[in-house]
Protein backbone atom coordinates (compact mmCIF):
# COMPACT_ATOMS: atom_id res chain seq x y z
CA UNK A 1 0.00 0.00 0.00
CA UNK A 2 1.23 3.59 -0.83
CA UNK A 3 0.46 6.98 0.38
CA UNK A 4 -1.34 9.30 -2.57
CA UNK A 5 1.14 11.95 -3.94
CA UNK A 6 -0.77 15.19 -2.43
CA UNK A 7 -0.89 13.12 1.31
CA UNK A 8 3.17 12.77 0.79
CA UNK A 9 3.41 16.40 0.36
CA UNK A 10 0.61 16.49 3.42
CA UNK A 11 2.87 14.55 5.71
CA UNK A 12 6.14 16.30 4.76
CA UNK A 13 4.66 19.79 5.71
CA UNK A 14 3.30 18.56 9.07
CA UNK A 15 6.99 17.49 9.94
CA UNK A 16 9.09 19.86 8.24
CA UNK A 17 7.14 22.95 8.55
CA UNK A 18 4.17 22.27 10.56
CA UNK A 19 1.49 22.97 8.52
CA UNK A 20 -1.90 21.16 9.66
CA UNK A 21 -3.76 18.40 8.16
CA UNK A 22 -7.02 19.43 8.04
CA UNK A 23 -9.02 17.43 9.85
CA UNK A 24 -6.40 14.44 10.44
CA UNK A 25 -3.34 15.95 11.81
CA UNK A 26 -2.42 19.37 13.99
CA UNK A 27 0.68 21.13 15.20
CA UNK A 28 -1.11 22.99 18.36
CA UNK A 29 0.08 19.90 20.47
CA UNK A 30 1.36 21.17 24.08
CA UNK A 31 5.64 21.25 22.89
CA UNK A 32 5.48 20.73 19.29
CA UNK A 33 8.90 21.31 18.41
CA UNK A 34 9.75 24.76 16.51
CA UNK A 35 12.82 23.74 15.08
CA UNK A 36 14.80 20.21 13.50
CA UNK A 37 18.01 18.76 14.12
CA UNK A 38 20.54 18.16 11.43
CA UNK A 39 23.56 16.02 11.93
CA UNK A 40 26.36 14.63 9.37
CA UNK A 41 27.54 11.31 8.86
CA UNK A 42 30.46 9.39 7.20
CA UNK A 43 28.53 6.42 5.94
CA UNK A 44 24.93 5.70 5.96
CA UNK A 45 22.83 5.92 9.38
CA UNK A 46 20.06 3.10 7.35
CA UNK A 47 16.78 2.89 8.25
CA UNK A 48 17.57 1.27 12.04
CA UNK A 49 20.09 4.30 13.02
CA UNK A 50 19.59 7.07 15.12
CA UNK A 51 21.40 10.51 14.47
CA UNK A 52 24.47 9.09 16.39
CA UNK A 53 24.72 6.26 14.46
CA UNK A 54 27.93 6.77 11.80
CA UNK A 55 28.09 10.28 13.37
CA UNK A 56 31.15 12.54 12.31
CA UNK A 57 32.98 13.49 15.29
CA UNK A 58 36.28 16.08 14.10
CA UNK A 59 36.84 18.49 16.65
CA UNK A 60 34.61 21.41 16.44
CA UNK A 61 31.56 19.26 15.28
CA UNK A 62 28.05 20.07 16.77
CA UNK A 63 24.50 19.53 14.79
CA UNK A 64 22.87 22.64 13.51
CA UNK A 65 19.30 23.41 14.31
CA UNK A 66 17.06 24.48 11.74
CA UNK A 67 13.11 26.30 11.71
CA UNK A 68 10.74 23.64 11.73
CA UNK A 69 8.69 26.01 9.01
CA UNK A 70 8.64 27.20 4.97
CA UNK A 71 11.26 29.31 6.51
CA UNK A 72 13.74 26.53 7.38
CA UNK A 73 12.50 23.73 4.96
CA UNK A 74 11.46 24.05 1.41
CA UNK A 75 8.87 20.43 0.13
CA UNK A 76 8.01 20.73 -3.36
CA UNK A 77 6.90 18.54 -5.85
CA UNK A 78 4.81 15.19 -6.00
CA UNK A 79 5.97 11.75 -6.99
CA UNK A 80 8.57 12.64 -5.67
CA UNK A 81 7.81 14.74 -2.79
CA UNK A 82 10.86 16.97 -2.09
CA UNK A 83 12.50 18.36 0.83
CA UNK A 84 15.16 20.71 1.16
CA UNK A 85 16.95 23.72 3.20
CA UNK A 86 15.85 26.65 2.34
CA UNK A 87 19.57 28.39 2.86
CA UNK A 88 22.57 26.73 3.45
CA UNK A 89 23.37 24.94 6.76
CA UNK A 90 27.02 25.40 7.48
CA UNK A 91 28.36 23.56 10.40
CA UNK A 92 31.29 24.59 12.62
CA UNK A 93 34.77 24.89 11.23
CA UNK A 94 36.72 22.23 11.56
CA UNK A 95 40.09 22.34 14.12
CA UNK A 96 41.44 19.52 14.09
CA UNK A 97 41.16 15.55 13.86
CA UNK A 98 38.80 15.93 10.89
CA UNK A 99 38.24 12.17 10.46
CA UNK A 100 36.58 10.78 7.12
CA UNK A 101 34.31 12.39 4.24
CA UNK A 102 31.12 13.67 5.24
CA UNK A 103 28.68 11.25 2.82
CA UNK A 104 25.34 11.33 4.63
CA UNK A 105 23.47 13.85 6.72
CA UNK A 106 20.29 13.33 8.57
CA UNK A 107 17.41 15.56 10.02
CA UNK A 108 15.77 14.85 13.96
CA UNK A 109 14.19 16.18 16.23
CA UNK A 110 16.91 16.70 18.80
CA UNK A 111 14.85 14.93 21.43
CA UNK A 112 16.64 11.29 21.92
CA UNK A 113 18.52 11.59 18.38
CA UNK A 114 15.50 10.43 16.96
CA UNK A 115 16.13 10.32 13.20
CA UNK A 116 13.42 11.12 11.09
CA UNK A 117 15.25 11.08 7.27
CA UNK A 118 18.59 10.93 5.83
CA UNK A 119 20.01 11.71 2.74
CA UNK A 120 23.21 11.19 0.57
CA UNK A 121 25.52 14.13 0.69
CA UNK A 122 26.39 14.76 -2.66
CA UNK A 123 29.70 15.26 -3.49
CA UNK A 124 30.94 14.17 -0.80
CA UNK A 125 32.72 16.71 1.71
CA UNK A 126 36.23 15.40 2.13
CA UNK A 127 36.96 16.56 5.82
CA UNK A 128 40.53 18.85 6.75
CA UNK A 129 41.46 20.89 9.33
CA UNK A 130 39.58 24.44 8.67
CA UNK A 131 36.51 23.07 6.03
CA UNK A 132 33.37 24.44 6.94
CA UNK A 133 31.16 21.16 6.18
CA UNK A 134 28.13 22.72 4.39
CA UNK A 135 24.64 21.48 3.14
CA UNK A 136 23.31 23.32 0.01
CA UNK A 137 19.86 23.76 -0.88
CA UNK A 138 21.05 21.25 -3.44
CA UNK A 139 20.72 18.48 -0.65
CA UNK A 140 17.74 17.05 -0.82
CA UNK A 141 15.65 14.19 0.96
CA UNK A 142 12.52 12.63 -1.61
CA UNK A 143 9.33 10.95 -0.44
CA UNK A 144 8.11 8.69 -3.39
Amino acid sequence: MSKSNVFEADVLKLIFQGVAIANLADNASVGAASTLTVALHTSDPGETGDQTTSETSYTGYSRVVVARSAAGFAVSGTNPTTIKPVGNIDFPICTASPGGAIKFFSIGTGAGNKMLYSGTVTPNIAMAVNVIPRLTTDSTVTED
